[in-house]
This record gives C-alpha cells, structure tokens and sequence, in this order.
C-alpha cells in the first residue's frame, strides 16, 4: 500500500508564493518519476510540473520561470515551489508517483490566488 501526503497549499494574494510537498510512503519500489497535476473547477486536471528519479525536469509552459520542483529521494519527498502567482494558477494540486505500470495519487491540495 502506497501513501501520498500533500501539505502547503492555502489562500495567498497575487504576487505571493507557496510550498508544496509531498511524502510518499508505504511498499514503494522503482519510482520513475513524482509529479503536481492541478484541477481548476470545470478544466481538466493538467501536468504542472514532474521530477524523474534522475532529476529531469518538465513544467508546463504557464509555470515555467515561476514553479520549480525538486524532491528529496532519501524521504521520498517531492516538493513545488509556486512564486508570482497568479489567480489563474488556483486549483486542486494533486501529487503524482510513478511506478512502472502505475500511477499513484494524493488527495489533492487546495491553492487559491486572490487577485
């Protein structure tokens, strides 16, 4: 059984930053990668940013230069840092781990940006 903890988001005002983390646990074997989707009401849940295990990187073009991801193998940890945000960067983030075959997700964090 694999677990996904989220923790970090909340309500802050345009401009603003947030962390995101997420602690993977449990039966975990061969991550290829961990990743942030996010959800806005009525859209569909969308890439925001993934990590592979050997550190490659991939963010959506609306991020890029404001979102950096990094992770802590050691902890099983990943984590989103959200600077210059902006309204339109509110939603449910969802944490992702990819294993061969499978995707596993977190319950999802609330961000919201006040304009």
């Amino acid at each position: 059984q694999v677990q996904l903890v989220e923790s970090g988001g909340g309500l802050v005002q345009a401009g603003g930053s947030l962390r995101l983390s997420c602690r993977a646990s449990g039966s975990i074997f061969s991550i290829n990668a961990m990743g942030w989707y996010r959800q806005a009401p009525g859209k569909q849940r969308e890439l925001v940013a993934r990590i592979t295990s050997g550190g490659s990187t991939t963010y959506a073009d609306s991020v890029k230069g404001r979102f950096t991801i990094y992770s802590n193998n050691a902890k099983n940890t990943v984590y989103l840092q959200m600077n210059s945000l902006a309204p339109e960067d509110t939603g449910v983030y969802y944490c992702d781990l990819e294993v061969v075959g499978y995707d596993y997700w977190g319950q999802g964090t609330q961000v919201t940006v006040s304009s």
